[in-house]
């Protein structure tokens, strides 16, 4: 007999509202093709710690029958919150619930290839000679090798946010080597702060480079094609 499971979708969290929308509607849509309520929770910034979140849900799905919890990391790189952070909150979670409900972490979003393919649909829409992956990037040793991988299925260059390569000293070496326009794809979820500041650095990039045309395209977002990869890591 199949055991049957409740899920919760687990993200860093934001201040900004546009994320917190999006984790609701692929919520919604996971729980449409599943037949069950979704549940959504953050690392960072939510009413409460995530372990006390995720037992708030345990509880939810405890009194409807449910005797398994997968939790869904809402990750694209195996930094410090996906192999620390979400572990030790679910091992809290654990504890509290004892032999109530049984925990699983399932893998990180960004472990499934498929994402690949979301992202060349991008390229296929912007059409540029040259192309730059942008991802945060993590302080964790190892943690930027899938970035690496992606980009090279992409033909892209990888580039950081937040360490080097940065997408600046990226767009000058593609520039130098003869590139007239690069396509910039944000390896990023959903559109928040930091994809504004992108968009602002790229407008300002423009004057730097004025040889170079730059296309910047869109965070992943919300869709059924994303729920669709997530339902394949459950």
């Amino acid at each position: 007999m199949k055991v049957r499971s409740a899920y919760i979708l687990v993200s860093h969290g934001s201040r900004d509202r546009r994320p917190q929308l999006a984790m609701a509607k692929l919520g919604q849509l996971l729980s449409d093709k599943l037949g069950v309520e979704v549940g959504t929770a953050t690392l960072e910034l939510g009413p409460l710690p995530l372990h006390a979140q995720i037992c708030e849900l345990a509880n939810r799905a405890i009194a409807v029958g449910c005797k398994q919890l997968q939790v869904l990391p809402l990750f694209l790189l195996p930094g410090v919150h996906v192999m620390e952070d979400i572990p030790a909150a679910v091992a809290l979670a654990q504890q509290a619930l004892g032999n109530r409900m049984a925990i699983e972490i399932r893998p990180y979003l960004g472990s499934h290839g498929g994402l690949e393919q979301l992202l060349a649909t991008q390229q296929q829409e912007l059409l540029a000679d040259a192309w730059i992956l942008l991802s945060h990037g993590s302080r964790r040793v190892g943690g930027n090798q899938h970035v690496l991988e992606m980009a090279s299925k992409l033909s892209a260059m990888a580039a950081y946010w937040s360490l080097r390569p940065s997408l600046e000293s990226s767009i000058a070496e593609l520039a130098a080597a003869g590139a007239a326009s690069i396509g910039i794809l944000p390896y990023f979820l959903f559109a928040g702060g930091i994809t504004e500041a992108i968009a602002w650095r790229v407008r300002q990039l423009l004057f730097e480079f004025p040889t170079v045309q730059l296309q910047l395209g869109k965070p992943i977002e919300a869709s059924v094609e994303l729920a669709d990869l997530i339902l394949e890591l459950t």
